[in-house]
């Protein structure tokens, strides 16, 4: 398993977005801040029989045999609001990671679509107020997904299908699915190597 250290900024300016959010600021410190509309969200069809693909995400083009990591403040709180990492094929395929506020505590998770949306979650109230980071590793014919917060290890999120060849963009994102206003603050965009091993050696 790399560390942080391995990786290259990536300057908000490379990317593109997906949909554009309602504001995304700048600050001093290099960071940025994005708000995205009210409503967004990525989901399609499972259980709530709907499909949403409006959320903000800035992407850049993820190529093989690469990471890419996203870094955010967890400082959001309420149902849904949610931030992390989109890799992205098209509107049916895709994976979204990261943290979602559900059921009133945050949840680190992921959701794979292959034309239907799944959904796998684990909460993490003790990641309160601190910076996380999303970790998307993308090697042979998979998806490898960690997360840590500041200090700690990583955590293994989720195994995923991705077929070698596919043209593949990934970024960090944010959704707002049941208010306006919320601001998420982005600390980092970076890639790197994919990850040598899905299990980490002795």
């Amino acid at each position: 398993m790399r560390d942080t250290t391995d990786t290259e900024p990536i300057d908000w300016s490379s990317g593109s977005w997906l949909h554009r959010p309602v504001r995304a600021d700048g600050t001093p410190e290099g960071h940025l801040v994005v708000e995205p509309a009210a409503g967004s969200d990525f989901w399609r069809h499972t259980s709530y029989g709907f499909v949403h693909d409006d959320g903000p995400a800035l992407l850049a083009a993820f190529g093989a045999g690469t990471a890419v990591e996203v870094s955010f403040r967890l400082a959001f709180t309420e149902q849904f609001d949610q931030a992390g990492v989109l890799v992205r094929t098209d509107e049916r395929n895709w994976i979204k990671a990261g943290v979602e506020v559900s059921d009133g505590q945050p949840q680190l998770g992921a959701v794979v679509t292959r034309e239907v949306s799944d959904w796998s979650v684990a909460p993490v109230p003790e990641w309160a107020g601190r910076e996380v980071t999303v970790r998307a590793s993308r090697s042979g014919d998979a998806l490898t997904v960690r997360a840590r917060v500041a200090g700690e290890p990583w955590r293994l999120v989720r195994l995923a299908p991705l077929a070698p060849d596919a043209e593949v963009f990934a970024g960090p994102f944010c959704c707002s699915p049941t208010r306006g206003g919320l601001a998420v603050h982005f600390t980092g965009w970076r890639v790197g190597p994919a990850d040598a091993a899905l299990h980490p050696s002795d």
